[in-house]
């Protein structure tokens, strides 16, 4: 076994690392950049506002639900590696499309661009987990995982703040380097040939009935079934939150886009740092023994946030730059709670994800992840679709983080059903 720290050291692990890092920069670089332009200087209207930051992050999930099975097919049959750097290739085109999009201030341009970002990601998301236990020893297995979630909430945090402070011209730049940077990357991630099992995997090409064989023939093991829910709930939590995060901010508590980052920077830090600290707990082992535990404390931490914004009183008619947000008692309170939400949630999911890719023959491991992410994937769809209409209907911000709280409970009583079952 190689040491959790030694792991960034090893060629296995380093270029693979760096690419999802770089991938998950770029998604959130141009993601946010696109948000605050739009939230801050395109539109004037808060519900148009909340509506728009919903659709974007429907469209971005989108593709998870409709191609996954087709990228996990692709993925076990296939040199990771060589998928790997033509979706590395295909970023840059996308991101020349993104930046046009930005430049205009066309808003139908940029959606398309984040749409194919989404696409991008769904094909690549298998191979990260997937080619973990292809290049790593099985007791290396949870600690890579740590690292590649610890690392794409450090790369979201990174490409959140950029993309929150950037102007646009900078932002154009900006995501056109990290697109050719992370190709580069990609070249010195080592061969991943399909395992002999996989070779000559007939592709369905039908992404409807190849989701519904993919998902139908991996919901009927039980072990897999709850571990998909309870990772499914998380990221329908996750979609809900960071979809309110600049409504939030700028029509409930009074505060600019220098907060929105913020706030978002905070969550990610958070989420890295519960990574490390599960696998740290876990020593190597992977379990769902802490899951049911984390979930409900990130709960307690939904709540207190709750009735942080339900008792906010902004003073004033300018909006709050973060100096000032931080120099209020109130804001500590609603840092700490963002701090607290995001260590938990980090603690709950990465063995979940571990467990996934280890339960499997390795052969099987990209479409295992695969429908992992066709069921996260129509979570939060459906978490975005219900948000905006619900928030059509009138529903609150304080409304919306009550939900939340609720669906923690649901998704500790299904990781203590996967720990019971399994540890």
């Amino acid at each position: 076994m190689t040491g959790s720290f030694a792991l960034m050291k090893q060629r296995r692990f380093l270029p693979l690392f760096a690419t999802q890092f770089l991938n998950a920069f770029n998604d959130n670089f141009y993601k946010m950049a696109m948000v605050i332009l739009v939230t801050f200087t395109i539109y004037k209207d808060p519900e148009t506002e909340a509506w728009f930051n919903a659709l974007a992050g429907g469209l971005f999930i989108l593709p998870y639900f409709l191609f996954s099975a087709l990228a996990g097919q692709l993925a076990d049959s296939s040199d990771k590696t060589r998928i790997i750097r033509l979706i590395k290739s295909a970023e840059i085109v996308i991101m020349i499309a993104g930046s046009l999009g930005i430049w205009l201030h066309n808003v139908p341009l940029m959606l398309l661009a984040l749409f194919a970002m989404g696409v991008h990601s769904t094909f690549f998301g298998p191979i990260k987990y997937a080619i973990l236990p292809q290049h790593l020893e099985e007791d290396e297995v949870l600690a890579g995982t740590g690292w590649v979630e610890a690392g794409t909430y450090i790369a979201i945090l990174g490409g959140t703040i950029v993309g929150g402070l950037a102007s646009p011209p900078v932002a154009i730049i900006g995501i056109l380097i990290v697109a050719v940077i992370g190709r580069l990357t990609a070249s010195y991630v080592p061969p991943a040939p399909p395992e002999k099992e996989a070779e000559g995997l007939v592709i369905d090409l039908n992404i409807f009935r190849s989701s519904w064989r993919l998902v139908n023939s991996t919901m009927h093991i039980p072990r897999l079934f709850l571990a998909i829910l309870s990772i499914s709930f998380f990221w329908a939590i996750a979609a809900i939150l960071a979809a309110q995060f600049p409504p939030l901010v700028k029509n409930a508590l009074g505060a600019d886009n220098t907060v929105a980052t913020l706030f978002t920077a905070i969550f990610s830090v958070g989420v890295a740092i519960g990574s490390i600290v599960v696998n740290r707990l876990l020593k190597g082992q992977v379990s769902a023994r802490f899951s049911p535990g984390s979930v409900i404390v990130m709960g307690f931490f939904v709540l207190d946030l709750w009735w942080s914004v339900k008792n906010w009183q902004h003073i004033g008619g300018d909006l709050m730059g973060w100096r000032e947000f931080l120099a209020l008692t109130a804001g500590d309170r609603i840092i700490l709670d963002l701090l607290g939400i995001a260590i938990a949630g980090g603690m709950f999911v990465v063995p979940l994800y571990a467990f996934l890719t280890t339960t499997v023959a390795k052969s099987q491991t990209a479409r295992t992840v695969a429908a992992n992410n066709i069921v996260n994937s129509a979570f939060m769809v459906a978490a975005a679709l219900l948000l905006s209409l619900l928030i059509g209907m009138g529903l609150t911000i304080d409304d919306t983080l009550m939900m939340v709280a609720g669906m923690c409970v649901v998704s500790a009583l299904l990781a203590w059903k996967l720990h019971k079952a399994c540890d």
